[in-house]
């Protein structure tokens, strides 16, 4: 490859090696959430209404870096199954509040073993992880404020 187009090779991207092992980890989540019924989008978004129990959709978009045409269908399919509710905001009917169900609270027991289960499939020790983990957040917060 000539000189000049060196930066368009595979091995020399970041985004790369970071799609593809978002994409391997994600994988290694699917069996422990079929379980549960639910897709990794579902999955991640019922974690924070475990946290958080009722926020508006656009919180819940901010938290999960996704926009609303992706978050929506979601949301949708999380309430059809109970686990959550959605409503207008009685102070501004243009927001739009979810909330967590009982028996999506009731879920959380069912989710609480997933992330050891998954931890167990990816070969990186805690300090590695850990690392990992500084560095994708310091990503994000660079993706955030741009």
């Amino acid at each position: 490859m000539d000189k000049e187009y060196e930066s368009l090779r595979l091995k020399n991207q970041i985004c790369f090696p970071l799609y593809a092992a978002s994409r391997e980890v994600i994988k290694q989540y699917r069996p422990f959430l079929d379980a549960i019924d639910l897709t990794y989008t579902q999955y991640i978004a019922m974690m924070v209404f475990w946290e958080e129990k009722k926020l508006s959709v656009k919180e819940l978009g901010q938290r999960l870096f996704l926009d609303s045409g992706t978050l929506t269908p979601v949301l949708k399919s999380l309430e059809a199954k109970g686990y959550i509710s959605r409503s207008r905001s009685a102070e501004d009917e243009r927001i739009l509040i979810a909330s967590i169900t009982e028996q999506g609270e009731a879920l959380r027991e069912q989710a609480a073993s997933v992330p050891e289960k998954v931890a167990s499939c990816v070969r990186l020790d805690a300090d590695e992880a850990m690392q990992l983990y500084r560095l994708l957040y310091k990503i994000l917060g660079a993706a955030e404020s741009e």
